[in-house]
């Protein structure tokens, strides 16, 4: 146990006369009341009443602000933070310059090398740019399939290698905050943290009124360092346009624009209190039992400090242990598809920042989801598209879902639709890529590139984060679930849905539920399939993957 209040520390809260004693009997038995509308655990260190949480009201005009302050960080004012700017010019400069020098001199055996060179420099940059910059970085490393390889790969090492704050500076942090000496709210916290990430890092302690509990406490100053860091990028990101391939193709503004309305909200601990409890309520809603959230604390949230309850689990990556234990690791990834799907088109919510790190499976074979700073929201209209497009996806309207891009802002709003199924080839044949040669591949995503780029296409907030989260799930079935067959999957969540969410669905697109009937031609030609093909487990699928890349990679080295 630390020591208590640093000295001169702030006088005892009101909270420790409200709710920090420990518990009688009664009120451990209404521990699971809230069971009632949320997928919380069934043994709850505390129970949550929705109409008296101190810090809920608060939330909703904290997210409002925090998207109507995204526009002011990312305007490049005429000026930027000079100080900050030239340190973040010198320090990528200093990690760029070398390998641009090698790569001019031809220095590199492969285009591999000079990516792994490249991505393994632009690293160390970032880590020493600090906690914007790894946040970043550790949000590329979610995206694998939408990033280079190499810079996905070295980008993983930002999750869990990031230096934790001395533990002085943590306690200082929860006394401010919570307005108490931290021995009276704990009687125990961990000084080596679970785990440190960008924003803030986590310690396992007990209340004082005896329950596990983990806290979250975020670093000093953080709020100010991103705000400055993000007026730099915006500042920067002009100048890249057309520079680099992948800027050219991510649209750095506009990559701005999305990384900051992502991190805004994440600076302030009761709107991630909010959504863990959004996200709960949405779960129980659409009776997704096999889910679970950590109850954050009635009472003890604040703007830098989160307690929340304490679950244990095998971590994602764990497949041996979870099948030792019988847990059937299929079931984890068909639940997984559907819940993240169902928030989405049904509820309009969902996790916004799935990987391994935020997520773990129970010893019963529940998930237990974690970290929900990012929160992909779609409401009225936007849901509505989104839903129109998941739908078209399995009915082949192809026209459908290109309307439905151009709903959600993916396409600019007076986009020629038709013109766009002309340009991309969407009206024609499917072609089957494993067919093509490495140059014919290269050309023809070439010519894709180019016709997005030629529309003005961009990615919205919850498309982007839905993708990444598809990409994630799509590595979870490669460990969990190779031999899962992909179509009769997408099948069989077509036919949950028309069951679950026919009526509702058919009312909200005006089409009648009975007559829904599923087409997987869509599916197999987003796959490159021909429509003869009934069954493709995710091991051949990756297979196909491997050969579409090596052929490409092989044509571009030679």
């Amino acid at each position: 146990m630390p020591n208590s209040a640093l000295d001169g520390g702030p006088d005892v809260h009101p909270l420790q006369t409200e709710g920090m004693s420990k518990p009688s009997a009664s009120d451990t038995s209404s521990n699971t009341a809230d069971l009632s509308w949320g997928a919380f655990s069934e043994c709850g260190p505390w129970n949550l009443d929705r109409d008296k949480i101190a810090w809920s009201e608060h939330a909703t005009v904290l997210r409002r602000e925090a998207r109507a302050e995204v526009p002011r960080l990312t305007t490049p004012g005429r000026v930027p933070p000079i100080g900050r700017l030239l340190t973040v010019v010198f320090v990528l400069g200093r990690a760029i310059a070398p390998w641009l020098i090698r790569k001019k001199l031809r220095r590199f055996a492969s285009p591999e090398e000079s990516r792994s060179v490249l991505s393994m420099r632009l690293r160390r940059a970032v880590e020493i740019l600090g906690p914007t910059y790894i946040k970043l970085a550790q949000i590329i490393s979610s995206g694998e399939g939408l990033f280079p390889g190499e810079l996905v790969t070295e980008f993983k090492r930002c999750r869990d290698q990031v230096p934790a704050e001395p533990f002085d500076v943590v306690q200082r942090t929860i006394e401010r905050d919570l307005g108490a000496r931290l021995n009276d709210v704990f009687v125990h916290i961990d000084m080596t943290p679970l785990a440190a990430a960008s924003i803030a890092q986590v310690h396992a302690a007990t209340l004082v009124s005896g329950e596990p509990a983990v806290v979250k406490v975020q670093r000093p100053d953080i709020g100010e360092l991103v705000r400055r860091d993000l007026r730099v990028m915006s500042w920067i990101a002009p100048f890249l346009i057309g520079r680099i391939p992948i800027a050219a193709l991510a649209n750095p503004p506009a990559l701005v624009e999305l990384f900051a309305e992502t991190i805004v909200e994440e600076l302030d601990f009761r709107m991630e209190a909010s959504n863990m409890i959004d996200v709960a309520a949405m779960l129980h809603n659409l009776g997704q039992s096999r889910y679970v959230v950590p109850r954050p604390h009635p009472k003890l949230v604040t703007r830098r400090v989160l307690v929340m309850e304490r679950l244990n689990g095998f971590n994602f990556d764990d497949v041996e242990g979870m099948k030792a234990a019988g847990i059937d690791t299929e079931d984890v990834i068909r639940t997984g598809m559907i819940a993240f799907m169902e928030g989405a088109m049904i509820e309009g919510i969902f996790h916004g920042d799935l990987h391994g790190g935020n997520l773990f499976v129970m010893t019963d074979g529940r998930t237990a989801l974690l970290d929900f700073g990012i929160v992909g929201r779609l409401s009225g209209p936007r849901r509505i598209a989104f839903l129109r497009l998941m739908l078209g996806a399995t009915t082949n309207d192809v026209k459908g879902q290109v309307a439905a891009l151009r709903d959600l802002g993916a396409l600019p709003a007076d986009v020629d639709i038709d013109q766009v199924i002309r340009d991309l080839r969407l009206d024609q044949p499917t072609i089957d890529p494993t067919g093509l040669s490495g140059e014919e591949l290269v050309k023809e995503v070439q010519r894709i590139v180019k016709s997005l780029l030629g529309y003005g296409a961009s990615m919205p907030k919850e498309l982007m984060l839905y993708v990444k989260n598809m990409v994630f799930l799509d590595g979870a079935i490669a460990r969990l679930a190779p031999d899962l067959d992909i179509l009769a999957e997408v099948a069989s969540i077509s036919m949950v849905f028309a069951e679950r969410h026919g009526e509702r669905i058919g009312r909200e697109l005006g089409f009648n539920p009975d007559a829904f009937e599923v087409n997987l031609d869509s599916v197999k030609a987003s796959l490159g399939l021909d429509s003869s093909v009934n069954r493709l487990t995710y091991r051949e699928l990756q297979e196909r993957r491997n050969l579409i890349n090596k052929r490409m990679r092989d044509h571009i080295r030679a």
